[in-house]
């Protein structure tokens, strides 16, 4: 099974060149089910997830170009759809599920697995159900699936989310863009990767308009056209290097970003300390030695990001004095502290929040990744002790950092890949 070594103590400088966004590219990929025309993707990030909706999408009948050297991908959904997205392929991705809208929406039935992916919290998808329900969908769930069906095709409704929830909005505005009428989305989650696909959507020709701050009017509309579209940044990557440079006192100039996306991040490190020179598509973040304490309460956004939160605790492990974080999306967000206190940070977890003790210097140890941010957290704290230490269970890193390795070599640290 494949681990990371990594031999900190290096200064981070250089520059780094953000990858498409994961979490922007996997509902836009769902979305392309509704289309019977040829669609062409690009800034798509090469990673296990993206590789899995490819999979569960060529499972389902699309004929898919993928080149891998521009990251780019055409999609032809216009023969031999199939509706039934099998356990197999949706139990490694919580993603999985965006495929029931477009489905639904498309051809008025649709039997999907029920959705695995990180183990960080329950995410149930009651959210999904409920909400498509309103537009007329009959759902049952046997055997871990859910049997849904539509008779008479979706019909446009007023649906007021019971709470904000990235996905559910997603599924649901996917499969509105096809519906009868009008449907008007409440309380629905603002996230920069929904505005990215509403405007995939829009180019492709849906009718969808924001009328609100979180409330959303779709027309629906069948007549839609072959498109070019280019996914937004990744804005967790950004993040996550952005807290290496300042944890390194290192000097990194972020490339192919849109700085006021991530303008709560941005001033949440120069907050503690950090400075931060931003320009219109780049910044350059320059550490210091001399972090402030701080809390912090993950919320959506334009909240600070819960796929943030693991990374940005091992930098306050470094500040002067005593820091808070409270974890408000999800209920199982802190598997990576044992193991940052295994290489000999002191945090305390007392329900959501953890307490979190400045002033330490991390020791090298071998590490077990327990989920996608968990495993990155480790790299950084990895990338600040004196010896050699060992990530195993990387899997989950390559689920969303797109050749995080050779990224950090470039850049200047001591990291490498291997399988033995």
């Amino acid at each position: 099974m494949e681990k990371l070594e990594v031999i900190g103590s290096k200064k981070l400088k250089g520059n780094i060149k953000i990858s498409g966004s994961k979490n922007a590219s996997l509902p836009i990929l769902a979305a392309t089910l509704i289309s019977t025309k040829k669609i062409k993707i690009q800034n798509l990030p090469i990673v296990k997830d993206i590789q899995t909706m490819i999979f569960l999408l060529r499972s389902l009948g699309s004929n898919i170009k993928l080149s891998k050297n521009n990251n780019s991908i055409e999609i032809d959904n216009s023969k031999n759809i199939k509706t039934y997205a099998s356990y197999s392929l949706v139990k490694t991705m919580r993603a999985g599920i965006l495929v029931l809208g477009p489905l639904l929406a498309r051809f008025g039935k649709a039997k999907v697995s029920l959705p695995g992916g990180c183990a960080i919290g329950a995410r149930p998808v009651d959210v999904h159900l409920k909400a498509l329900s309103k537009l007329g969908v009959k759902y049952k769930i046997i055997n871990g699936y859910i049997y849904a069906n539509a008779p008479n095709g979706l019909m446009g409704n007023i649906i007021k989310f019971s709470k904000i929830s990235v996905g559910a909005t997603e599924n649901l505005i996917i499969a509105a863009t096809l519906a009868n009428g009008k449907t008007i989305l409440k309380n629905c989650a603002i996230e920069p990767e929904i505005k990215d696909l509403i405007n995939f959507l829009r180019k492709m020709g849906c009718r969808i308009n924001w009328i609100g701050k979180r409330t959303i009017r779709i027309i629906g509309n069948r007549d839609l056209k072959k498109i070019n579209y280019q996914v937004m940044f990744d804005r967790i990557e950004a993040g996550t290097y952005m807290i290496a440079s300042a944890l390194t006192a290192g000097n990194l100039r972020i490339t192919n970003i849109v700085p006021k996306v991530i303008n709560t991040e941005i001033n949440i490190l120069k907050k503690i300390g950090i400075k931060i020179k931003i320009k219109s598509n780049e910044i350059i973040v320059i550490g210091s030695k001399k972090v402030k304490c701080t809390k912090i309460k993950t919320s959506p956004y334009p909240g600070f990001p819960t796929d943030l939160q693991a990374q940005l605790m091992v930098l306050l492990c470094k500040a002067n004095g005593r820091s808070e974080i409270t974890e408000n999306i999800f209920e199982n967000r802190f598997m990576h502290v044992a193991e940052l206190n295994r290489m000999g940070a002191k945090i305390k977890v007392s329900g959501n929040k953890a307490i979190i003790e400045g002033n330490i210097n991390f020791n090298s140890a071998e590490l077990m990744a327990t989920d996608l941010r968990a495993s990155v957290s480790l790299i950084l704290a990895s990338l600040s002790t004196k010896g050699k230490s060992i990530i195993n269970r990387i899997y989950h890193l390559d689920r969303g950092y797109e050749r995080i390795e050779k990224k950090l070599q470039k850049v200047g640290a001591n990291i490498k890949r291997n399988s033995k």
